[in-house]
């Protein structure tokens, strides 16, 4: 949150310099905070919880990692075929649902991988923990590896975005929405989160032969990526609000999927209210 905070905070204040001096912001400094701005909304949450879930355990790292480079291969195959159908290589929807496509066969491809391995790393443990093996939970792996889907498809969406917004000027732009670069950095949070997610989701479901929930999660990923086919035509709003709203229902399924429930949440909610009122020194 502190991160995704200062992201709003550096564009907020772009924008505010922009409007009070009449110019456009294209200075040096200001596109810098816009830069760095976009660059904490996209990755601030997922760098937050690679730091705090994933960065101590080089089991998760490498799970991490690898999940990453299969996205990669998905990306090329669907490369592969656009370069290969040539009269289709302007509908970009076209490009659009074969990668998702290519995505989820390779998201279902690690899964089974990983269930494979998994009497191997059942043999793995952290060295100084408690002897536990660091394969115990299925949900915490289905969660890295939904996470290296999610950075990896970040990075390739946003990389040459945010190349150009450091200025001095921004190539092939002109007359364009102020609105693109964080429209942009919005749309790449909700990518990785969305791919956390649904990496929960579908392990879940595949675990426990849920097909209706591997569907959701095909037809949730095909629904938000098409939705971005409306960024050219400038309706970010109409884009981003039910993206977001996916996301809402897909952390939703995933937190159902990793056992959490309602009340448990609430507890949990209460339990801090009262750590943080007891923390309130008295007046007396």
């Amino acid at each position: 949150m502190f991160t995704l905070g200062l992201g709003l905070a550096l564009i907020l204040y772009c924008r505010r310099a922009s409007f009070l001096t009449k110019e456009p912001a294209f200075s040096l400094n200001m596109t810098l905070m816009e830069f760095f701005g976009c660059t904490l909304i996209a990755f601030g949450p997922a760098l937050s919880m690679f730091a705090i879930t994933v960065a101590r355990d080089p089991i998760r790292i490498i799970i991490l990692i690898t999940a990453a480079f299969f996205w990669l291969l998905a990306l090329l195959l669907s490369s592969i075929l656009w370069f290969a159908a040539v009269p289709l290589r302007k509908e970009l929807a076209f490009g659009v649902v074969f990668s998702v496509f290519f995505q989820e066969a390779f998201r279902y491809l690690f899964y089974k991988i990983l269930r494979k391995a998994e009497v191997g790393l059942k043999k793995v443990t952290e060295v100084g923990s408690d002897g536990a093996s660091v394969s115990t939970s299925r949900t915490t792996l289905s969660y890295v590896a939904g996470l290296g889907f999610g950075i990896m498809s970040g990075v390739f969406s946003l990389l040459n975005v945010l190349a150009d917004a450091t200025g001095p000027g921004t190539v092939g732009l002109h007359g364009g929405s102020p609105y693109f670069f964080i429209t942009s950095a919005l749309t790449t949070q909700a990518f990785v989160l969305l791919h956390t997610f649904w990496g929960v989701v579908s392990f879940h479901a595949l675990d426990h032969g849920r097909w209706p929930l591997v569907g959701f999660v095909l037809g949730c990923h095909l629904t938000a990526s098409t939705l971005t086919l409306l960024n050219p035509k400038g309706l970010y709003v109409a884009s981003l609000v039910p993206i977001y709203l996916l996301l809402v229902i897909s952390g939703a399924l995933a937190f159902h999927a990793a056992g959490g429930r309602a009340h448990s949440l609430w507890a949990f909610l209460r339990c801090s209210r009262r750590k943080d009122s007891a923390t309130v020194p008295s007046d007396s």
